[in-house]
């Protein structure tokens, strides 16, 4: 299928990563362990797995999935519901839950993600009067990274003194579609240490792609994500989790549902078994996620692309971006990641103008979960700089083959 000189590349680049290989299985060992005690310590039993329709109340299945997603995140309280439909719709509940009329949103890594703009009200979504948080009379203010780099905390720290409106600082671990390094676990708590001088503030943490990456998750008011992502191990086929302070969790958790009922109902309708067996997985399968990355990048590196981080780097997310110089080659590129999947291999992806998105783009996602960023894919908005997001790998094999699928097509004619 591959030339000798490929798989000679590719044995040449997985010999240079044995350490850092050994390291990522370091991290998937400890994270694995710390997944294990909760369930133990919770005493998760097969009648957990139990499905309750209707209003759901008394599901204690649901109750202690919410509960061990808490706790393996290091939080008071959380939740974890397949009702939530996607990383964007749980931040929005955990947005709407704390923001009221006349308080401030403060971004604190320079602005969100794209799909975000259309909840907060900014960009061509400013004056839509759909509801977004501009509607409510929330207002947004936002502080780049220095160098898009790291967090500038003093200026936080000066806008968080003079401007007593601000309710939320929101700061998002991965890049997004940025052009920008991803945050650290550390580097966020000390923003959290930060914000706790501040009376009233919360801090919402964007934690998609970033979970199990390291040892620990980050510190927060609210941790929001996917299960689509990260945290459902590639089993849980939808929902979104948020974790963190009670009083925090509380208020989003009425935006969840309704006040007065709050977690109290919602049936699981079947979905706590994928759920929780997907906490079980995701630490492996962030693992070979992030050696599918790794490898990803030397291999490019070794043909003269500039990859972000450098194949070399300790991760504390999943994605890989490739700048690809030319929208030929990102459409060439993702199209061999689509050709090297499981699903819809036949598939020769386009550029199209997404919902929520402010350029045409490009996904590559052969996946048995639409739409799952855990299962290797490929996404790039065509534009300048031409830059590729490519994440997941459920299996370091089947990411592997993707990768050297993706540069066979890009070095066809």
């Amino acid at each position: 299928m591959f030339s000798e000189k490929l798989l000679s590349l590719a044995s040449e680049c997985e010999n240079e990563l044995a350490s850092v290989f050994a390291e990522i299985d370091s991290v998937a060992f400890k994270n694995t362990q710390k997944v294990m005690s909760v369930f133990r310590e919770n005493r998760l039993s097969d009648r957990h797995f139990n499905s309750t329709c209707g209003y759901g109340y008394n599901d204690d299945g649901r109750d202690l999935c919410d509960k061990m997603f808490a706790e393996i995140f290091g939080c008071e309280s959380g939740f974890a519901r397949s009702q939530i439909i996607s990383g964007t719709h749980a931040l929005a509940i955990a947005l709407y839950g704390l923001l009221r009329p006349n308080d401030t949103l403060l971004a604190v890594s320079g602005k969100p993600y794209d799909t975000l703009d259309s909840v907060i009200g900014i960009g061509e979504s400013a004056e839509s009067g759909e509801g977004s948080l501009a509607d409510l009379g929330v207002n947004y203010r936002e502080i780049p990274l220095v160098n898009g780099k790291t967090l500038d905390l003093n200026a936080i720290r000066k806008t968080l003194t003079e401007d007593k409106s601000i309710k939320v600082a929101f700061v998002q671990r991965s890049k997004g579609y940025g052009d920008r390094r991803t945050l650290t676990v550390a580097e966020i708590n000390a923003l959290f240490e930060l914000v706790r001088e501040f009376d009233g503030v919360y801090l919402v943490v964007d934690n998609c792609y970033g979970e199990f990456c390291e040892t620990e998750e980050p510190k927060g008011d609210l941790l929001v994500g996917s299960l689509i992502k990260n945290a459902g191990g590639g089993i849980a086929e939808i929902g979104g989790y948020i974790v963190g302070t009670k009083r925090a969790v509380d208020l989003a958790a009425a935006r969840l549902t309704v006040p007065g009922i709050g977690l109290e109902a919602g049936a699981s309708m079947g979905a706590t078994k994928p759920m929780i067996k997907g906490l079980f997985f995701a630490p492996h399968i962030t693992a070979q996620a992030l050696k599918t990355a790794h490898f990803a990048a030397a291999v490019f590196e070794k043909q003269g692309f500039e990859c972000e981080p450098p194949s070399y780097e300790k991760r504390s997310d999943i994605i890989q971006t490739l700048r690809l110089h030319n929208a030929e080659n990102v459409l060439k590129f993702c199209r061999g990641i689509q050709k090297g999947s499981p699903v819809d291999s036949f598939v020769s992806p386009e550029g199209w103008d997404m919902p929520g998105y402010n350029a045409p783009v490009v996904m590559a996602a052969g996946a048995f979960t639409q739409g799952s960023s855990i299962e290797l894919s490929a996404d790039a908005p065509l534009r300048e700089p031409f830059l590729v997001y490519l994440q997941g790998g459920m299996t370091y094999e089947s990411g592997k083959l993707g990768i050297l699928t993706a540069l066979s097509e890009m070095l066809s004619e």
